[in-house]
């Protein structure tokens, strides 16, 4: 764990952006940036326009590390380069931003009102060559759909299981239990949500850090005690469906809790517009979300 990095995620002001879109949310991502199905035939071309898209949004005068902390990596922008550096080199290098890689490979069906991860394959090589590329850390995805006790343990043994593994690699991970923000009882689902971390985290080996990454939650400072916890690194909130603007609104609601969007950050970001437009559009973004982030 590079102990530089470490203390800018722990103590730093501003948050995460999220460019992890993976193969089956990027064209999603692509449309909402205003480039349609029909302009790439293969996965080849959508990960090259995407890619672009990640460089304008890195490179614009607008991403800088005075309001970003750190940035979530999908594993193919980790390989490629921007300006000539490794991505993750060069958010470090040229911009002060930490830089992290998601290594999940996606969700697995809905069991016991959950959805837990899919086996990540070759994890250990992946961590090897993320260090190689000087990553800081990882996440890893899992959501909750309904407040089932067993299932909701189920998702954080997982989530911790991955954790020491990636702990072990030097890198640290950060562990994503997304509460889906429609479930019917969502708060509930909090509330096993946190039991089940508080004793992960309590069980943690001292000296080891891991950082989480949340749902906004339904009550006002609901996590306040993980934000305290002295294994957590930074507790950080996922945009989850949520606007731009209620985002910000509920989680300056929270104080400590950070934003770590990706949807919400890149909203009103278009291929078509100039680069006076884009960044103006993405200096209104980052703003506000980094208004929001040191309440």
């Amino acid at each position: 764990m590079n102990g530089k990095q470490a203390e800018r995620i722990r103590t730093g002001k501003g948050f995460l952006a999220a460019l992890d879109q993976s193969g089956g949310s990027t064209p999603k991502a692509l449309e909402h940036y205003g480039i349609s199905r029909d302009a790439y035939a293969n996965d080849e071309e959508m990960f090259d326009l995407v890619h672009l898209m990640r460089t304008r949004i890195v490179t614009s005068p607008a991403f800088t590390g005075e309001y970003i902390l750190g940035a979530i990596l999908f594993e193919q922008t980790m390989d490629r380069k921007v300006e000539g550096l490794f991505t993750g080199d060069y958010l470090w290098q040229k911009k002060g931003i930490v830089p992290f890689l998601k290594v999940d490979k996606g969700l697995a069906a809905l069991e016991g009102g959950v959805q837990m991860m899919k086996p990540i394959d070759g994890l250990d090589a992946l961590l090897k060559r993320a260090a190689e590329r000087n990553i800081f850390g990882t996440k890893m995805r899992s959501v909750i759909q309904q407040a089932v006790p067993e299932g909701i343990a189920n998702i954080v043994d997982q989530q911790f299981m991955l954790g020491k593994q990636i702990s072990d690699a030097g890198l640290v991970p950060i562990i994503e239990p997304e509460v889906d923000i429609h479930s019917a009882d969502k708060m509930q689902s909090e509330l096993l949500l946190k039991q089940q971390l508080l004793k992960h985290l309590d069980a943690l080996d001292e000296g080891t850090s891991v950082m989480l990454k949340l749902s906004i939650p339904s009550e006002d400072g609901f996590y306040a005690d993980l934000i305290r916890h002295p294994r957590v690194l930074r507790v950080v909130a996922l945009s989850g469906g949520y606007s731009q603007a209620e985002a910000d609104e509920r989680l300056a609601r929270n104080p400590g809790l950070i934003a770590s969007f990706s949807r919400a950050l890149a909203e009103g970001l278009s291929a078509g517009q100039t680069d006076e437009q884009f960044n103006e559009t993405l200096v209104a973004s980052i703003r506000n979300i980094y208004a929001a982030s040191i309440t």
